[in-house]
């Protein structure tokens, strides 16, 4: 759809990356790290100052100092902590169970374990787990656990009663957990995120994985982390190591330097967020498009059944040519997707960006109803 988007002068409301600046400030840091001479191969796990900030960044988030050295590890974005965690958790014959719509990247990296992918479905308008079934899907080949929230694309947020479900379930299994929390600072309307650091039961299982790119409003500086007990860091580790062994030492330096000098960084990104998605869902407000709120992540879900009955990817194609508006069709992050008439939207956009689009999904939805 990117492509597309770009070979068709279409506006990109698609695929999740901001299309404003980043800090100055982090910027200014990247070319001190580097004119400083930080530009040899880091270590393995990472470079010591930015392991030691994202240690405090946990303390006051949630409550728990993980040790740097034995439970910290910085990967190539958060892309790479995922797959370095499933290739270490699971193998052959194993199964894994993800909630679907789920992140494209996990059944991949499970079939390449040679484990299989067990599928719960999460059902409009909720999106939200059903404990029963869940429990209905564990076998004595359930290995692994994956879980995201802020869920990515449903736009939902698991609660503290969710974790404790999921640790009953858990409880007793020879199973691990992968919570996949690159959202955590993007929850909105005054809630707060429930991450497995913060439950001392799922955090002795667990693998909790992170993302710079979504807190600074960097994608392409592709650093993120890993956190888990130590055991599991042996194992994790053992995967990136001869994955992609080192990350760039001059970014793992700037961050942390930036780290360090704004302790409250990711404090400013639900209101900054919030007041983005409102921006967008205020503009389409009083057209047959009928925008979901989104508890958390920076997308949101847009029902179009009101216009049309056509198959989402359909519909996704037909507004990237017709409309010059380019979005996400939902149903591609099912395995066995329901019926669905949903197109995710991106709000990490500058607010002209935003206008512009919902103004192009106007005046086509306005020209469809004419037809």
């Amino acid at each position: 759809m990117s492509r597309l988007a770009t070979d068709l002068g279409a506006v990109n409301l698609g695929q999740g990356f901001p299309d404003y600046p980043i800090d100055p400030r982090l910027a200014e840091l990247v070319h001190q790290a580097m004119l400083e001479g930080h530009n040899q191969y880091a270590p393995m796990i990472g470079v010591p100052l930015l392991r030691e900030q994202i240690a405090l960044k946990i303390e006051r988030y949630y409550g728990v100092r993980p040790d740097p050295e034995s439970q910290i590890t910085i990967t190539l974005g958060a892309t790479e902590a995922i797959f370095s965690a499933i290739q270490a958790l699971v193998g052959a014959g194993d199964e894994v169970i993800v909630f679907d719509p789920s992140y494209d990247s996990y059944e991949p990296a499970i079939a390449l374990a040679g484990a299989r992918c067990v599928h719960a479905r999460m059902l409009p308008p909720m999106f939200r787990p059903d404990w029963d079934e869940v429990r209905a899907l564990f076998s004595e080949r359930t290995r692994l656990v994956i879980i995201n929230s802020p869920q990515n694309p449903a736009c939902s947020c698991l609660s503290h009663a969710d974790l404790e479900e999921l640790a009953k379930l858990l409880r007793g299994r020879d199973c691990r957990l992968l919570s996949d929390e690159v959202y955590e600072h993007v929850v909105f309307d005054g809630q707060r995120h429930q991450s497995v650091l913060a439950h001392g039961e799922l955090r002795e299982r667990s693998v909790a994985v992170y993302s710079f790119g979504k807190t600074l409003h960097a994608t392409g500086m592709r650093i993120g982390y890993a956190i888990a007990p130590a055991g599991l860091t042996t194992e994790l580790r053992k995967v990136h190591q001869f994955n992609t062994f080192s990350i760039p030492t001059s970014l793992q330096q700037a961050i942390a330097l930036y780290l360090r000098e704004r302790p409250e960084c990711g404090q400013d990104l639900p209101a900054f967020f919030q007041r983005k998605r409102d921006l967008l869902s205020g503009l389409l407000k009083d057209s047959a498009l009928r925008v979901m709120t989104a508890a958390g992540t920076y997308f949101q879900l847009m029902d179009y059944s009101a216009v049309s009955d056509e198959p989402d990817v359909a519909m996704a194609e037909r507004l990237v040519r017709d409309a010059g508006v380019a979005t996400i069709p939902l149903s591609v992050f099912y395995h066995e997707p329901p019926k669905l008439r949903l197109l995710r939207l991106c709000f990490a956009k500058r607010d002209e960006t935003l206008s512009e689009g919902a103004q192009r999904l106007l005046k086509w939805t306005e020209a469809s109803a004419r037809a």
